[in-house]
């Protein structure tokens, strides 16, 4: 496992996103109204919507092609939809606001 610089958390609007490339993989992150930043895979199962594009509503993201609701924390799919997206681990520096993922 490698933990990776990918960002700051003021660079992320509350309930906004930003995504990363790291190599052939992009990961959303998201930043919640409780200011925790989560990141999923950047690709809905269902029909690969951008996550990133959706919509953050408490702790879910809406995919912006059909609206399934994904869970930030665990990546599951919301009822009646089911699936499952990679989350990935985050650790933000205090003081400084760096972003760390673990891959």
């Amino acid at each position: 496992m490698t933990k990776v610089l990918v960002g700051n958390v003021a660079d992320i609007d509350i309930r906004g996103s930003r995504k990363v490339q790291m190599g052939g993989l992009e990961i959303a992150l998201f930043r919640l109204s409780s200011g925790e930043v989560r990141a999923v895979e950047n690709k809905c199962p269902h029909k690969g919507g951008l996550l990133s594009e959706g919509m953050v509503c408490g702790s879910k993201v809406h995919c912006p092609l059909h609206d399934w609701r994904i869970e930030l924390g665990s990546g599951e799919v919301q009822a009646p939809d089911t699936g499952h997206v990679k989350t990935y681990e985050v650790e933000i520096e205090q003081g400084s606001g760096r972003i760390y993922l673990t891959l």
